[in-house]
């Protein structure tokens, strides 16, 4: 993606920035302080990528595995992001088949979510996923922040975080990222 599609994205969202609007004060929190956190993290400089989203996404999986500190980590890729955030996480690969483990933090592109529907039996409300690409497929993002075994979804653009707490209100959030 070019700069210009990129800031046209970027100002498209503005009224969405650092958690304005947003009412519930562990959802401000989130996106205040994982999401949309600036400061820099220790291990930024040397976890340095060449293209920038792919470096914006892995910035944000480092604070989300820092932030839920999971024991399982479900993903293909990113694996070094993930572990700079929580060193004592089991990176696991994404399967078809169902994982005995049970996982906190997963990642997966937008068009494998089919793959990882049968793994929703072992989502509870310590659960995050991060759904990559929705823009690619808003129709399908929007299923899946409706379906009931969902709870807070938040749109990034370039992804969709998941959260599976549903005694919370659910509410699908629109991020400016």
């Amino acid at each position: 993606m070019t700069s210009l599609p990129r800031w046209l994205v970027w100002l498209s969202r503005i009224h969405h920035c650092r958690g304005f609007g947003i009412q519930s004060p562990t959802d401000y929190a989130f996106v205040r302080y994982v999401v949309n956190e600036h400061w820099p993290y220790y291990a930024y400089d040397e976890l340095h990528e060449d293209q920038w989203l792919r470096e914006k996404l892995g910035r944000l999986y480092l604070r989300l595995a820092n932030w839920r500190q999971p024991s399982v980590i479900l993903s293909d890729d990113y694996h070094q992001w993930f572990h700079a955030g929580c060193a004592k996480s089991i990176l696991s690969p994404l399967t078809s088949h169902l994982s005995p483990l049970k996982f906190e933090l997963a990642r997966i592109p937008i068009d494998q979510w089919d793959r990882f529907e049968p793994l929703m039996v072992h989502c509870d409300e310590q659960t995050v996923v991060v759904v990559e690409d929705i823009w690619r497929d808003p129709q399908r993002w929007q299923q899946i922040a409706r379906d009931t075994r969902t709870g807070t979804t938040f749109d990034l653009y370039y992804c969709g975080i998941v959260l599976f707490d549903t005694k919370r209100y659910k509410h699908n959030y629109i991020i400016n990222f």
